[in-house]
């Protein structure tokens, strides 16, 4: 995954492939929104980042995870197509430092409203050693029924979001200030 010179990683470009260019998030039309989450995966508290793209064909998914000495990053891909025929639930997985982790995904309700990012009736669960070590939506009994796993006993802290836009349009965002507290419209 490439990264522009914001630190907003790209996921697609022209013909949805990645690219070497770290201009191509601009010259694509993509909006990108990335959280990065401090969590415990393969015995040991990592981050993982969660990209969310959107551009004027497809929403795309990138979930990263940071090796043993930081440095050595894992990752996969989920394109959210829009035609009918394609399946938008599944799972994949990937290994790090010899653990298997598993992505789970079901977004075929979710309502994006707009938004780079789903907003309701979604999961995206990550599950390593039998815990569910992050998990994003409402729709949570779901992800725990696909995976199989239990919710993890360390709580996954969001590190960082961040947003770039794509557009002329007026732009509103959300955020909490506390993890708790109510959501500011800025």
């Amino acid at each position: 995954m490439m990264q522009d010179p914001i630190g907003i990683p790209t996921c697609f470009s022209y013909g949805d492939r990645f690219t070497d260019d770290p201009a191509a998030v601009t010259r694509s039309g993509q909006s990108v929104f990335m959280s990065i989450y401090q969590t415990k995966v393969a015995g040991q508290c990592r981050l993982i980042t969660i990209t969310w793209c959107k551009n004027m064909l497809l929403h795309g998914l990138s979930i990263s995870a940071d090796g043993q000495d930081g440095e050595n990053h894992y990752s996969c891909k989920v394109e959210v197509k829009p035609w009918y025929f394609w399946r938008k639930q599944g799972s994949k997985g990937f290994q790090v430092d010899g653990e298997a982790v598993d992505i789970f995904w079901d977004l075929k309700t979710a309502k994006f409203n707009g938004e780079t990012e789903p907003q309701s009736d979604f999961y995206v669960a990550i599950a390593c050693q039998d815990e569910v070590v992050l998990l994003l939506g409402d729709q949570k009994k779901d992800a725990y029924r696909k995976t199989g796993c239990r919710p993890a006993l360390i709580e996954p802290i969001l590190v960082s979001r961040k947003e770039h836009i794509f557009g002329k349009k007026k732009f509103t965002t959300r955020a909490k200030f506390l993890d708790k507290g109510k959501s500011h419209e800025i």
